[in-house]
């Protein structure tokens, strides 16, 4: 372990340290596997060498900003944070192979295709504004679309992301839920928010909320809209209705990239109602400009059950269909077989008797 001392000369140590230190604690926060102690004027940073490396620059940096502005507050640190892993991620980018990488997460992990159809999806975004990406749970259809999302913002190929869902029941009436409007969508938005808390680290995603750069909103909200300089994502698809998913593709703005995720196999609309990922899928099958990339039970990358649960349906649903063809079709005959008789008109032997005249109404 290497250690490194910083004097601070010529700053409020209240203001720069903050209130029990409380701007070293975040620092220290932001590198978890090393040391910041500070004593008087002096900052004491121990840990492996490159980590030193990168806190001394966010410390000289904060410096810097003191003596410009005369004071430092947890959005100067959580900005300074922000930026280094930006300056860092740029420089390992330049060293590794950048057709397997697709985003470095907020930990600093690699997030790249894990499977052939996975690394399918990317190419097929990298060369289409508009893509279907179809598949099983597990497959990884949402995670990797999140991280391409992330990647276009960090690479400033976009303004913004806006990533929404359609707001379907899995099955179960919920009732009445209490909170706000957010309050209420939010659970149905879990999946999303987990994806880009591992990409983005927490205080720059809040940064990115609060000024709409992300935004993830349910379905109904994409009405009325243009959605240009985006990268818009639609998950969930199979529970859109024909006419929500039209309505979601005529948003389409002259330079945005959108992509459409959605599961055959998981359909959540009422038994009736058609869901607007089948048809899309029929009716824009022969556009051009379009990808479209299938996913299937060997693209798992959850527990090893879950590959093995997916075929296990998959095997069913063509038995099923299989038992179904091979049910012989029972001929209809009419109750009333007789040509010359309406089929209103009940035949004697149907079972039916007259029945017996109250003669007390007749006098």
């Amino acid at each position: 372990m290497v250690e490194k001392v910083i004097t601070l000369e010529n700053v409020s140590l209240v203001d720069f340290l903050g209130p029990d230190n409380q701007n070293i604690r975040q620092l220290a926060a932001a590198f978890p596997g090393s040391k910041i102690i500070s004593r008087g004027n002096e900052i004491k940073i121990q840990g492996q060498t490159h980590v030193i490396t990168r806190i001394n620059e966010i410390l000289s940096s904060l410096i810097e900003h003191y003596h410009q502005y005369g004071q430092i507050t947890d959005r100067t640190i959580s900005e300074y944070i922000g930026a280094a892993d930006d300056e860092q991620q740029e420089r390992i980018m330049a060293t590794a192979p950048i057709a397997d990488v697709i985003v470095f997460g907020a930990k600093g992990g690699v997030i790249k295709a894990k499977t052939p159809n996975q690394q399918r999806l990317v190419d097929a975004v990298m060369k289409n504004d508009l893509t279907f990406a179809l598949g099983p749970a597990g497959t990884g259809k949402t995670y990797v679309s999140v991280a391409l999302a992330v990647r276009a913002l960090k690479n400033k190929e976009v303004k913004k992301i806006i990533i929404s869902r359609p707001v379907v029941e899995a099955g179960e009436n919920l009732g009445f839920l209490p909170g706000d409007m957010k309050e209420k969508v939010d659970p149905y938005l879990r999946p999303i928010y987990d994806a880009l808390e591992d990409m983005i680290p927490a205080e720059k995603l809040k940064f990115y909320q609060e000024n709409k750069i992300i935004e993830i909103a349910p379905l109904a909200y994409m009405r009325g809209r243009t959605l240009n300089n985006a990268f818009v994502l639609l998950d969930e698809a199979q529970n859109t209705t024909p006419s929500q998913l039209k309505m979601f593709l005529t948003r389409m703005g002259p330079s945005a990239k959108v992509m459409v995720n959605g599961d055959r196999s998981q359909i959540d609309l009422p038994t009736k109602q058609k869901s607007g990922l089948i048809q899309a899928l029929d009716i824009l099958k022969d556009v051009r400009g379009i990808g479209f990339v299938e996913m299937t039970a060997d693209d798992v990358v959850r527990h090893r059950l879950v590959k093995e649960i997916v075929q296990a349906y998959d095997r069913f649903d063509v038995q099923q269909q299989r038992d179904q063809a091979q049910r012989p079709i029972r001929e209809y005959r009419p109750r009333n077989d007789r040509p010359d008789q309406h089929p209103d008109v009940r035949r004697e032997d149907d079972g039916m008797q007259e029945l017996p005249v109250n003669h007390e109404q007749q006098m």
